[in-house]
């Protein structure tokens, strides 16, 4: 079988150290478990973790880009240097939520579930209950990379900690700078020469953009088919109000749309009068053709319909990235740049930054687990540098391959790698983000690419658009854990308030229902959702996490 090769190049590999308080002590159970002998092979850090080959039964989200688990190169590598067999048990993304609620009611337990996205919310209910077991005590003792992580990421560990102490998760971290700054939109810049148009800088700049699309042919074709804007529905982020409510009110969707007020209290963006004044200009795009009625309906393949099918159509797109809407193998999507933060009537300039930048509720090791160690020493080896890389993007010479001809990096510094399968191809070298992993900013500013290569573009209208115009840290709403009754009442009450948000925003926007006429009425019904109750409850979890 081929053996993966590793990137060794330091600028690459976390920088080394230990860390981590004592943490809480873990439930006697789990103490005693952590403690058998008998089956770790040696000391944490080092391989085989296993002296006997042993089983661990993993139920993941089942990644579309993955041909065979079981026949897969990484599977069997992964097994041979840790003595660590894997049954899989898998859930599809679309069901993931679904899956995860019935193997929890019905107790019927994996030994680690990874790749679902577990909420702080059920973390600290099912952990509380003893069925997800609390890891400061693993960590502590084994837990050779996931310290690394928390020197390095300090926001990190304090954001996974749950109120009682206990740290339940372990999670994803990527700090791919253009990750950190997801809300972006996209214009068409052959439209903008043709027409002899700058790069907007306001939204009257933009307006004004939108009904030149609408209004002088830059396709050419002597036809009035063109759609200035176009949203989806599929992914938030290529919502019409995603990117450009922000110039009038912070409208961060990674933190749920919650801000802080005035006085360091949480609060939410979508009952302020600059909300109102965002609807207002949004509402005055559709009114005048300049928004696709079908951005309320439609999903990415039919965004990319639009774009990709026949005379260039579209104008403008909310999305994270170019994927999303158009077919990166072709060549038009290269016909798109990213539109730098607009500025509002009031000043306004802003791109949400994710400083919380990692994707909890990755990794759980439930109460099934017959060797609590084990299980966490494999969890934890993923997220070791050069293992990471063989797991989310395969093996060198297959996945990715050392630079040879002085090559630069995204960053402009000397490169360490050149990717040779892009994100999204399916393969069977490599789990393709099925587990966590930790992918380092050093590592994604190590990357050789292209000038038309996806990741270079998305790096370099991060760096030159948004970078300047970032959130500030204490503008952000961390996660938050929350008890068991706090959380059995927030999600009636978010499932109602944020139901009627969407669909009032919605027909604000399209003008089913006046926002001048309508506003009042929209508050005082979130009122009477009790959305002052909604806001408690946030402010009541973050003191208890954030503010002993």
């Amino acid at each position: 079988m081929k053996k993966f090769a590793f990137i060794s190049i330091s600028m690459l590999l976390l920088a080394a150290g230990c860390s981590g308080g004592s943490g809480e002590e873990v439930g006697a159970d789990t103490r005693q478990a952590a403690e058998a002998p008998a089956e770790p092979s040696a000391a944490a850090g080092t391989f085989p973790i296993a002296k006997e080959k042993t089983t661990l039964k993993v139920l993941a989200v089942k990644s579309p880009y993955v041909q065979d688990y079981t026949t897969n190169e990484f599977t069997k590598w992964f097994e041979e240097k840790t003595n660590i067999k894997v049954e899989w048990q898998f859930a599809t993304p679309q069901e993931r939520q679904e899956k995860l609620n019935l193997v929890l009611a019905a107790n019927d337990l994996p030994d680690v579930i990874v790749g679902f996205g577990v909420s702080p919310a059920q973390q600290m209910v099912y952990g509380q209950q003893g069925i997800f077991l609390p890891l400061n005590k693993l960590i502590d003792q084994f837990g050779v990379e996931t310290k690394q992580i928390f020197e390095k990421y300090p926001e990190i560990k304090q954001a996974t900690t749950a109120p009682d102490g206990q740290i339940y998760s372990l999670s994803t971290i990527d700090r791919n700078p253009h990750t950190m700054l997801p809300q972006k939109m996209w214009i068409n810049t052959e439209w903008l020469k043709k027409l002899n148009l700058e790069m907007p800088k306001t939204t009257d700049d933009f307006e004004k953009v939108l009904k030149a699309f609408k209004e002088q042919d830059p396709n050419g074709n002597g036809k009035a088919d063109e759609i200035p804007m176009i949203g989806g529905v599929q992914d938030k982020l290529t919502g019409v109000d995603s990117f450009l409510l922000n110039s009038f009110i912070l409208n961060d969707y990674n933190a749920n749309q919650l801000i802080f007020g005035d006085k360091g209290e949480i609060d939410v963006n979508f009952n302020k009068p600059a909300y109102k004044q965002g609807l207002q200009y949004l509402n005055k795009l559709y009114a005048q053709g300049l928004i696709a009625p079908e951005s309320f309906t439609m999903n990415n393949d039919q965004m990319k319909a639009l774009v990709e099918n026949g005379d260039e159509r579209v104008g403008v797109i909310s999305s994270s990235t170019p994927q999303a809407f158009s077919n990166i193998a072709g060549t038009r999507w290269l016909h798109y740049k990213t539109v730098p933060p607009l500025q509002g009537p009031d000043g306004l300039r802003q791109s949400p930054y994710r400083y919380y930048g990692f994707n909890g509720g990755g990794l759980l090791i439930t109460k099934a687990a017959k060797n609590p160690e084990l299980a966490f020493r494999w969890a934890d080896a993923l997220f070791n540098q050069e293992i990471g890389i063989a797991a989310n993007i395969g093996p060198e010479g297959v996945g990715w391959k050392k630079t040879a001809n002085n090559e630069t990096g995204l960053n402009g510094k000397p490169a360490a790698w050149i990717r040779l399968i892009a994100f999204g191809t399916q393969q069977n070298n490599s789990w393709m983000q099925t587990t966590p992993y930790h992918f380092s900013r050093e590592m994604f500013e190590g990357l050789a690419a292209g000038p038309n290569e996806i990741p270079r573009v998305l790096y370099e209208e991060t760096q030159k658009n948004y970078e300047p115009y970032k959130s500030k840290q204490e503008q952000t709403v961390p996660p938050i854990f929350f008890d068991d009754l706090q959380s059995s009442e927030l999600s009636d009450l978010e499932k109602t308030i944020k139901d009627y948000v969407k669909e009032i925003t919605t027909r604000f926007i399209i003008g089913d229902v006046s926002v001048d006429k309508e506003w009042d009425t929209y508050v005082k019904t979130l009122d009477s959702m009790n959305l002052a109750r909604y806001i408690q409850i946030y402010n009541e979890g973050y003191k208890a996490q954030y503010k002993k």
